[in-house]
């Protein structure tokens, strides 16, 4: 299987939604490492990495969000895979 990273920035209402808790939920389901943090200017970025496959259905997830968010927005940056990460886990 061949593995990816994703560094993806999500736009919209997403913050005080309960994103980062629905990232961790998904990604760490999906077997993907990596983390998500909120940034400064309302969005949230998340860097995924895993198999293709995995990373590839959890954009999909983070494209529709949880209930209450309002996805406006996804940048997806696809950068070469690191295995930087032995879990998924919300940064500050």
């Amino acid at each position: 299987m061949s593995k990816m990273r994703a560094h993806v920035f999500v736009s919209g209402f997403v913050q005080g939604v309960g994103f980062r808790f629905f990232a961790i939920l998904n990604a760490r389901k999906l077997g993907v490492s990596g983390f998500v943090r909120n940034l400064r200017d309302g969005r949230v970025e998340v860097v995924a990495e895993g198999e293709l496959e995995s990373v590839d259905v959890l954009i999909k997830r983070l494209r529709e969000g949880p209930p209450g968010a309002n996805v406006v927005g996804v940048d997806v940056r696809l950068e070469k895979y690191e295995g930087e990460f032995s879990d998924f886990s919300v940064e500050f």
